[in-house]
């Protein structure tokens, strides 16, 4: 791909999410999920299928759409973020409190054996923005990222297997004002975006034919995607008098198991996710921990209704470290430290080819506090969510 090539893609996708300001994401700097369907199950979705929507959470079930199918859609995010610097004012709230992410996905069977789709989804993303404050070094964050993917999933009696390459864009902008502190001043280098490549890779399999009927088990793995944001995180770390940082940011790999129950109406769904932060470039050098996510769904269907309640447990990936500089800008400009999720979400077929999808996702308050000194004493951040996702599924 040649400069400008890269560059006029860019600025298409850059304008494609013109309406999605901060995405505060919720597993790290991940959304729990992906579609409405598996955020109103608490981000299950690894052994549940919910068609085309499964592209990226594990492909190898887009083995049960039985004609083409498409979803679009997209999540209105809502976070409510407060930060006080000890000893440098009052607790100043975030004005990046409402962001949009769209999805898109499509899956198409193309005969008993081979399935394919694409997608293109707001996956992952964190900031903040303190602007219009006179105080937290009026520090203004903001990671986007998007997935471009392609599934092609085989299935074989109850064995399903798929491979997702994926293409990833992403920008990053970092800038504040240190004024006051040795050598500060204003400190930013614009916006600065790349392309990275991986893939997922996802496997099901269905017990009806050992004789369990109903019951999914599934698993799987998302590739780690290095991403370099030059000049960006080396300009602002210089700000604060320290040299010599990379300005990768890679998104971590990924592996992932679940097992997902229908009996009647009703069906179950539990999923495990180890999200790999310490080992990737970016996230492990400023301190961030792996995360062990387990998410809980249910579902019941009755006639042209399907009501879905769910639960999301992460710990912090954003923890305290030794290093006061890390602890501050983590939890000033990159506060990943929700835990806490409780889901409910809703379907309506209006025709067997049409149907509506919802989803809600409250987080409560999460408080961290991390000692800053001699920056400062400590630095106490507020993070709480809320969000509304819809979806607009069409099969044919």
């Amino acid at each position: 791909m040649n400069v400008k090539t890269t560059r006029t893609l860019g600025k298409l996708i850059a304008l494609s999410l013109i309406t999605s300001t901060m995405i505060h994401a919720t597993n790290g700097d991940n959304l729990i999920a992906m579609g409405a369907k598996a955020r109103g199950m608490g981000g299950a979705g690894i052994a549940m299928s919910h068609g085309a929507e499964s592209a990226l959470s594990n492909g190898a079930l887009i083995t049960s759409v039985e004609g083409t199918e498409i979803g679009f859609g997209g999540t209105l995010f809502m976070p409510d973020i407060k930060t006080e610097i000890a000893g440098m004012g009052p607790k100043y709230t975030s004005d990046a409190d409402t962001n949009v992410i769209p999805e898109v996905s499509i899956a198409h069977k193309i005969d008993e054996n081979w399935y394919i789709g694409v997608g293109m989804w707001g996956t992952a993303g964190m900031g903040t923005d303190y602007s219009e404050v006179p105080g937290n070094f009026q520090m203004v964050t903001n990671l986007q990222l998007m997935q471009f993917g392609v599934p092609i999933a085989y299935k074989t009696g109850g064995l399903s297997l798929a491979v997702t390459p994926i293409l990833q864009y992403g920008n990053l902008d970092i800038n504040y004002d240190s004024t006051g502190m040795q050598n500060g001043g204003p400190n930013g280098a614009g916006l600065a975006q790349d392309f990275g490549f991986g893939y997922n890779l996802g496997l099901a399999y269905d017990f009806t034919a050992n004789g369990i009927d109903g019951l999914t088990f599934g698993a799987m793995y998302r590739s780690a995607i290095e991403m370099d944001y030059n000049p960006q995180i080396s300009t602002a770390m210089a700000g604060f008098g320290r040299s010599n940082f990379s300005d990768k940011l890679e998104q971590p790999e990924e592996y992932g198991l679940g097992l997902a129950y229908t009996m009647g109406q009703h069906t179950f769904a539990f999923d495990y996710k180890k999200i790999k932060w310490s080992d990737a470039q970016g996230y492990g050098d400023y301190g961030w921990d792996d995360s062990d996510v387990y998410a809980i769904g249910y579902q019941y269907t009755e006639n042209e209704w399907t009501v879905r309640l769910g639960y999301n447990h992460a710990e912090s990936a954003v923890v305290e470290t030794a290093d006061p500089l890390f602890n501050m800008l983590n939890l000033l400009g990159f506060p990943a430290t929700q835990e806490d999720h409780y889901t409910v979400g809703a379907s309506y077929e209006f025709t067997r080819a049409f149907s509506l999808d919802l989803a809600y996702v409250y987080a409560p308050t999460n408080t961290e506090t991390f000692s800053i000194a001699p920056l400062g004493s400590t630095i106490t951040t507020d993070h709480a969510e809320d969000s509304v996702s819809f979806q607009l599924a069409y099969t044919f």
